[in-house]
């Protein structure tokens, strides 16, 4: 049941009760109230929806801006592919298990300070590459 038809419900009640809103204190007192109440009820609606057509609003705005990110950094990528790479690294936290993105220099320094749990923890600069090459000359053997 929404505000509006429990408003009327109520106001349906109190003109049951025959009250007379135009001598009693307590018909008119009664009466008013009802009346702010469904002015109340109307403002609530008018907000719910506001609010609904602005949440669809913002998805198309996010989608939107999805492609655009999507072109912009896509684009970005396919030019700078060898400087992205060697750049930066992703770990995880050992601690916390968090991704972290650090660039090279961190990575020379050898210890990296985890931004959400505050752990620091040692990191080694290795080749993928050569561990690779490694594995295939002792599968070899």
């Amino acid at each position: 049941m929404t505000i509006s038809e429990k408003v009327a419900y109520l106001k349906g009640l109190a003109e049951g009760l025959d009250l007379d809103t135009v001598k009693s204190k307590e018909g008119k007192l009664i009466s008013v109230m009802i009346g702010i109440m469904e002015e109340l009820a109307m403002s609530v609606e008018d907000l719910e929806e506001n609010a609904l057509n602005l949440g669809e609003e913002i998805d198309v705005l996010s989608d939107d801006l999805a492609d655009v990110e999507a072109v912009l950094f896509d684009d970005e990528m396919d030019e700078d592919d060898e400087d992205y790479d060697d750049d930066w690294f992703e770990v995880d936290c050992p601690t916390c298990g968090e991704p972290l993105i650090i660039d090279e220099e961190a990575m020379a320094a050898g210890e990296v300070e985890c931004p959400d749990c505050g752990s620091r923890f040692a990191m080694e600069l290795t080749d993928d590459e050569d561990d690779e090459e490694d594995l295939e000359e002792d599968e070899e053997e």
